[in-house]
């Protein structure tokens, strides 16, 4: 008898997953204790699913049936509920079977699956992604096909399996379909999975941000407090659905003009969205409240959970325990809440100040409520409005790869920024990043490096340069502060991406024209010299030289730089309209201002004065009057100019310089995917046969062991790769360095392999070049003698190999990157100045060509000063191979190269380090689930 107390049982294969709708479930091992539900379950499905199900009309079921279905050994029978509010609404169940069709036992590797599902969510998704979680359970107990038997007529089930993306074989048998699938994931099944994902996972926040209706649970008869404050927001923004409030104690119909309750439940009719805005220890009675309810998705502005230490980390816990349970999802807790500006919904479930943000093309995701106050204020300040913004507070549920799910297929939605304090799981996000950043640009700020109070997704362990890397990889323009992260959000929402690096500069100020011109050389700009126009230019004069920046072939952007007129009266014609004259006039390429005080410059060229923002359906539209520069001077939406006539300013060259920069960049890598690179292959790779030596060499050791390969074993598993490391051998005595000598042939080298002497030439415990025995016998007592006797030397003789260029190879498996591929220079100053740089693996050929020249000293490898250039090819031959050992085989947890040698002609590894473990689990090729903490 197993029971989820039981030792036997396996907790690990429990988890909460999105389904089709957005709604959530939780799948989990039947156990016997799960007699009643099962029963319940059975009574609430269709006389017609049934009968699919059994091939013969089946009422109920037996007590045998129960016993059966309820009893597994979770080896070689295994059944799985999916469940919500405690009830089952979906099981599948594994038998495994023999050649013969019987149930049998291990070693046999192939089972018979079955589905049930209840009529009422057939239709969401339950059985796929049941078949993920069976699946995988399958691989671990060592199943290897799955065997189902459908009836002709049964086509969604039919469905569910072939679109599943696995190899299978199908056939018609006695009256049914035979269907026989391969469990080993495949390029298909891993794209039909992540493409559910998305679906789900998009789906689930589209809900959030688009309500039919909404209701703050909290709200004060007195007005003031978190609640008061949420539900005069919403109210104030011209919702367009049903709002209601709760309040346990309140007396009258309406609070704030608001229909009131005591209860959710006293409402009579659905609910989408709910507010939370009590004290912690009542959020329970309310969640559960919203749960019976039926509400769809939550936002918890209640503090007091993880930011607040030990307990509030398992009340944070326990909340999004119970919130799934229900089929919800949450935003929050400690959250600050989210807006929506499209013109069907205009939703502000939050406590932003007024006035609302304004509708605009840009979506904004932080953690911290603080920095999102601050965040819409400059946005509001500069002109700029929002299609959406979500501040998750401790994120203990939805997070920023969410919100990147929905916006990748948000057309309101043109650009991304996240501010994040964590990453979480950075090979998730950066697999969605750079999928979203194919399309649209995805500007983060991390805002700290190291986990914040409260905030309990798993980390990396991955030093912060190199997750910087890996995310420019992925496509992510990553910035350092919140200011850049307006001043690159801007830009990119309001202009065309630069052609390349070339930029003119132009303005009335030599002086700000030549500080923006050392600022984009220290940016790796090209800029062109500045164009002064003089003090006494007219907005004529900007005009005619922005068009004709703009129509020259020389250049890929025009920054403008613009000082005030040294006159007693402002020029005749309007600035703002003459550069956006320009720019309709000569379309296609980036424009950016510099100013120096010249505030009303600003809102003209974004468009916008005054209360810029949506406003609500009730109150009368007046006709704008015009503005000192010629803009209207009434609401109006961000977006209301044509894209590209929208001008971003600045008011330093330094900041609008690293706009255009990190514009340049992006525009670069999205040019670069046409041409995104393959993963070669090479016949002399012996996949099965590395498979089989690191079978052996884990085989009886506990998991979690690392073992660190022994020479010959690391040489052996590396060649299986192609890829050769030079022979060493012991040298534990001046004769046994020249019997070791002998074998190799001259000239050789002689070196100390002590750990606090390796790879240090500059401390002398290299000799190189030794050309006969006596030279190696002198060497060999002069080491001996300045460090220390052979037995803590470890010295040992190599053969000499041509001069070239020392470098490092690496490669590392980090809990949240996965396989990280690094390459530099070896020597203490690349070590010193972390000249380092990376890629995640598989790397293409694309990858290894732009990682070896992406190191600040990379022109040591292409001839500089005079010297010749090493065999690039080679080298990046080798970091494809590499790629190829750690991605084929997880057990290979650490390679270090060090040093390779790269001559002129090929190159030679000198030495290598390869650990080894059971392999980690890879959440990315996993069933699709929600984290849990």
């Amino acid at each position: 008898m197993t029971t989820e107390s039981d030792p036997a049982y396996p907790a690990h294969w429990e988890a909460d997953v999105v389904l089709r709708d957005g709604g959530t479930a939780r799948i989990r091992p039947i156990t016997t204790e799960d007699a009643a539900r099962l029963v319940s379950f059975y009574e609430q499905v269709s006389d017609e699913s049934k009968y699919y199900r059994f091939f013969a009309p089946y009422p109920r079921l037996s007590d045998r049936d129960v016993r059966r279905f309820t009893h597994h050994d979770y080896v070689d029978r295994v059944g799985l509920a999916a469940t919500i509010g405690g009830e089952f609404i979906g099981t599948v169940r594994y038998d495994r079977i023999g050649a013969d069709g019987r149930s049998a036992t291990g070693p046999s590797d192939e089972a018979e699956v079955a589905f049930l599902v209840q009529d009422a969510h057939q239709g969401r998704g339950v059985a796929s992604a049941l078949l993920e979680h069976i699946g995988a359970v399958a691989r671990e107990r060592g199943i290897r096909r799955f065997a189902a038997e459908v009836l002709p007529a049964n086509t969604k089930m039919i469905k569910v399996f072939t679109d599943a993306g696995y190899e299978q074989k199908r056939s018609f048998e006695d009256g049914s379909v035979h269907l026989t699938l391969g469990l080993e994931p495949t390029a298909e099944s891993l794209a039909v999975q992540r493409a559910r994902e998305q679906r789900a996972e998009a789906r689930s926040v589209q809900r959030l941000l688009t309500p039919g209706s909404v209701v703050v649970v909290g709200v004060s008869r007195s007005g003031a407090g978190v609640g008061a404050a949420a539900l005069r927001n919403l109210r104030d923004s011209g919702f367009h659905g049903h709002l209601y409030a709760v309040n346990e104690a309140v007396t009258r119909d309406l609070i704030d003009g608001v229909r009131a309750y005591r209860t959710v439940g006293a409402i009579a009719a659905p609910v989408d969205l709910a507010v939370i805005a009590v004290p912690a220890d009542r959020v329970p009675e309310a969640v559960a409240a919203c749960g019976d309810h039926g509400v769809q998705g939550l936002v918890v502005l209640s503090a007091g959970y993880g930011e607040s230490g030990p307990a509030g980390l398992a009340r944070q816990r326990e909340l999004v325990r119970q919130v799934r349970s229900y089929g919800m999802r949450l935003i929050g807790p400690n959250a600050f809440g989210v807006i929506n500006t499209a013109p069907e919904v205009e939703l502000n479930a939050s406590l932003t100040p007024a006035p609302m943000p304004m509708r605009g093309r840009i979506g904004l995701f932080t953690q911290s409520g603080a920095i999102g106050i601050a965040l819409l204020s400059a946005l509001l300040r500069r002109g700029e409005g929002l299609s959406s913004f979500v501040s998750a507070g401790n994120r203990a549920d939805v997070s920023g790869n969410d919100i990147l799910q929905y916006w990748y297929e948000d057309d309101t939605t043109d650009v991304a920024l996240l501010y994040l304090e964590t990453l979480g799981n950075p090979r998730k996000f950066t697999r969605l990043a750079r999928r979203t950043a194919a399309e649209k640009p995805v500007v983060v700020v991390r805002g700290g490096r190291h986990t914040p109070a409260g905030h309990v997704v798993p980390g990396t362990r991955l030093p912060d340069a190199t997750v910087s890397a890996l995310l420019r990889q992925a496509g992510v323009i990553r910035v350092d502060t919140v200011t850049e992260l307006v001043d690159v959000g801007l830009l990119l929402a309001a202009q065309p991406l630069p052609a390349g690096p070339r930029i003119a500069i132009l303005g009335n100020s030599e002086s700000l024209g030549v500080l923006t011109y050392d600022a984009c050389l220290a940016q790796g700009l090209r800029p062109l010299p500045p164009l002064d126009l003089t003090t006494a230019a007219s907005p004529a004069d900007f005009r005619t030289a922005l068009a004709a920046a703009l129509a020259s072939d020389d250049c890929d952007a025009v920054i403008v730089t613009a000082i005030p007129w040294v006159s007693e009266r402002a020029p005749a014609d309007d600035l703002a309209g003459a550069l956006r004259a320009a720019v309709a006039e000569v379309p296609g390429k980036p424009v950016a201002v510099v100013h120096v005080e010249l505030g009303e410059l600003v809102e003209a060229l974004s468009a916008v004065r005054g209360a810029a923002r949506p406003s609500a359906p009730a109150a009368p539209r007046q006709e704008p009057a015009a503005g000192p520069f010629g803009h209207p001077a009434g609401p109006a939406d961000a977006g209301e100019l044509p894209a590209g006539t929208r001008i971003p300013a600045y008011p330093a060259g330094e900041r609008a310089v690293k706009a255009v920069a990190e514009a340049v960049r992006y525009g670069q890598w999205r040019r670069g995917l046409a041409d995104s690179g393959s993963v070669p292959g090479y016949e002399d790779i012996d996949e099965a046969g590395a498979a089989g030596q690191l079978a052996g060499l884990l085989a009886g050791t506990a998991p979690g062991t690392v073992l660190t390969l022994g020479e010959w074993e690391a040489r052996e598993l590396l060649g299986r790769y192609g890829i050769r490391v030079l022979t060493t051998l012991p040298a534990p005595s001046a004769d046994a360095a020249v019997r070791a000598a002998a074998i190799l042939g001259y000239p050789v080298a002689l070196k100390t392999t002590a750990p606090h002497l390796r790879h240090r030439a500059d401390l002398g415990g290299v000799r190189l070049d030794l050309t006969g025995e006596a030279e190696l016998r002198r060497s060999y007592e002069e080491l001996t003698e300045a460090l220390g006797k052979p037995a803590e030397l470890q010295p040992v003789v190599q053969a000499m190999v041509p001069r070239g260029v020392d470098t490092v190879v690496r490669s590392v498996i980090d809990p949240g990157a996965g396989a990280v591929l690094s390459f530099g220079l070896a020597g203490v100053p690349s070590e010193l100045l972390g000249d380092t740089a990376h890629r995640l693996v598989p790397a293409t050929d694309r990858d290894v060509a732009t990682l070896i020249r992406s190191i600040r000293a990379a022109p040591l490898l292409f001839g500089w000063r005079g010297s010749a250039p090493v065999d690039t090819p080679a080298l990046e031959e080798l970091l494809l191979r590499l790629s190829r050992l750690v991605d084929d085989h997880p057990e290979v947890v650490g390679v270090s190269l060090e040093p390779v040698v790269v001559a002129a002609e090929g190159l030679s590894v000198l030495s290598a380090a390869v650990r080894v473990a059971h392999p980690p689990a890879r959440g990315d090729l996993g069933p699709r689930t929600l984290p849990s903490y």
